[in-house]
């Protein structure tokens, strides 16, 4: 999928393959297994492995890697389940960890 040229894009940073609009970006102060990353409300041209449980920094959570459709890199992940409910809001939103992407389209 191409996401508009009109539109701040994130990309994959390996293929340059659109993976969200700027729109979808709900955090920027996730940590991911490498570093920082960002939450996403949806994303596209991503595929998703299996789901699997996984204690993270805020508690249990059932999460799949996702990883780029095109160079099948590993991005991050997408919340499946969570477990507390102070973190059922993340429940089918994706994590990429900026390692993974670039701004493209209109930044300046």
């Amino acid at each position: 999928s191409y996401l508009p040229r009109s539109l701040r894009t994130y990309s994959c940073v390996h293929c340059r393959a659109h993976l969200a609009r700027h729109e979808e970006l709900i955090s920027k102060s996730f940590q991911g297994s490498h570093g920082r990353a960002y939450l996403f409300n949806s994303v596209v041209n991503v595929g998703c492995g299996p789901a699997e449980q996984r204690l993270l920094l805020t508690g249990l959570h059932s999460v799949a890697d996702i990883f780029c459709q095109s160079c099948k890199t590993t991005l991050g992940w997408k919340y499946e389940q969570a477990f507390e409910s102070s973190q059922k809001y993340k429940e089918g939103k994706f994590i990429i960890e900026m390692s993974h992407m670039v701004k493209e389209n209109g930044w300046d």
